[in-house]
């Protein structure tokens, strides 16, 4: 049963893992897409803003018209190519300023809701000949740089679009002395790029829902998992448990069932009942199994109260005379000499307990450090006062493994290995114990090492 539950909670595990890739894959497909939309909405929204805005348009046409005149002096070689340059930068500079603030204006009146840069770059600059283009600049041979707009990189951008600009242009220049009219066909084409702040904020934002869904479904199927499973675990354990107590009763009750079977058949002999002295013996033996049996049953009862159960009659009581008493007659209750008791209970402090209850915890604690006990057995009994008041029971038994630690005052559970179970019990002493310090408000802790000993720990409120 334990391997299967095991195979469950790997194949549990790798499933959640594919549903999380899968999810997380279907996540990202769709974060591409809103991006893509995003992009090509606002793409769409600032598309040839500066060709349909009057004051854009001019401003337009005013570097136009000043980049002609630079290209036919290229033309007639009293530039060079990177004078042109140099001017057509100089010009643009001269009213970007101005340019950016009349776009921005543009831009508030489209109402896009987020703050938007935009740049123009320059991409080529030809001269067209019918026997030989003269190429002025090509930014597939030297990077493009910013026409008109506001600076950022390529990387932080996207493309809006491409412009075209052609037109064949006749002027009049002084060329050896004489005025010639010239006529040349200029190809120049650039590209607008914008650059969207925090632009994957506001495609998370649009995901929000889908997003919230997403980890809630995934929560929610987590949790439905990991509930089945302890529920699983759970059921296992109290399985076991009610197994283990099953036997248990039964092997309790199969001594004295027997004993009364066998007395029960003896007293229906006629050399039995002819016979005073052992007639009266199989009667005491009938009536002390009788009484075993009780006790058995008055067990199962009494120690599965919960501590809402028990009735409570507390009185004060000095401390050290009470502990004192119940280990002194602990003591003489014990067959064997061997065990050694180390107590350190000099605190003359008063207590409010119920002195029936307290006892019979103080008792099980005690009896089970004997229980599982092993040859030299050594306990030890401290009491000391904090902000509450401390009995410190340890011994130098077996030991319980850490992995059981935490079930130790579970009803009916019993420390699954061999060594413990060799010795009769119900599973209910250290349930029992806990009640009952819980019904006087207290707690009881436990700390052990196998084959170093255990320690149990119990606080109760002073008051």
């Amino acid at each position: 049963m334990l391997k299967k539950i095991r195979l469950l909670i790997i194949a549990s595990i790798l499933g959640l893992l594919a549903l999380s890739l899968i999810q997380g894959y279907l996540i990202n497909n769709t974060y591409k897409q809103k991006k893509d939309v995003f992009i090509s909405e606002t793409r769409k929204a600032i598309s040839r803003l500066d060709d349909f805005s009057p004051s854009l348009d001019k401003m337009n046409d005013v570097w136009q018209d000043h980049f002609l005149n630079i290209i036919a002096d290229y033309y007639v070689k009293k530039i060079s190519k990177s004078t042109v340059l140099e001017k057509l930068n100089s010009i643009t500079d001269s009213i970007n300023d101005t340019y950016i603030k009349n776009y921005n204006k543009e831009l508030l009146n489209k109402n896009i809701g987020y703050n938007l840069k935009f740049q123009k770059q320059v991409k080529t600059i030809i001269l067209l000949d019918s026997i030989r283009n003269d190429t002025i600049f090509n930014s597939k041979l030297k990077s493009s740089f910013r026409l008109l707009g506001e600076e950022f990189s390529i990387k932080e951008g996207h493309k809006v679009s491409n412009s075209l600009w052609m037109t064949d242009h006749n002027f009049q220049r002084l060329v050896n002395g004489k005025e010639k009219s010239i006529t040349f066909n200029l190809q120049f084409e650039t590209e607008d790029r914008m650059n969207i702040e925090g632009w994957e904020k506001i495609v998370l934002r649009k995901m929000t829902s889908l997003l919230i869904l997403s980890v809630f479904i995934f929560l929610l199927v987590f949790g439905l998992l990991y509930y089945s499973i302890k529920n699983l675990i759970t059921q296992k354990k109290i399985a076991d448990i009610k197994t283990d107590f099953v036997n248990n009763i039964t092997h309790e009750l199969k001594t004295p069932l027997a004993t009364l079977t066998l007395a029960t058949k003896m007293l229906k002999t006629k050399e039995i009942i002819s016979k005073q002295g052992i007639f009266e013996n199989t009667v005491n033996t009938i009536e002390r199994q009788n009484i075993r049996l009780q006790k058995l049953i008055d067990q199962v009862l009494n120690n599965s109260l919960g501590y809402q159960e028990i009735q409570l009659q507390k009185e004060l009581v000095n401390s050290k005379k009470y502990l004192n008493l119940i280990v002194a007659d602990f003591q003489l209750s014990l067959d064997s000499k061997s065990i050694k008791f180390h107590k350190s209970i000099n605190i003359n402090q008063e207590i409010f307990i119920d002195k029936f209850y307290f006892t019979t915890a103080l008792l099980n604690i005690l009896e089970n450090a004997v229980k599982y006990g092993k040859e030299h057995l050594e306990i030890n009994i401290f009491s000391k006062t904090d902000e509450n008041f401390i009995i410190l029971i340890s011994d130098n038994g077996i030991g319980i493994p850490k992995k059981e630690q935490p079930f130790l005052f579970d009803k009916f559970y019993r420390v699954g290995n061999k060594e413990v179970h060799n010795v009769k019990g119900l599973g209910l002493g250290l349930y029992y114990t806990n009640q009952i310090i819980k019904a006087h408000n207290g707690i009881i802790s436990v700390e052990s090492e196998v084959g170093k000993g255990t320690s149990f720990t119990i606080e109760i409120p002073l008051n």
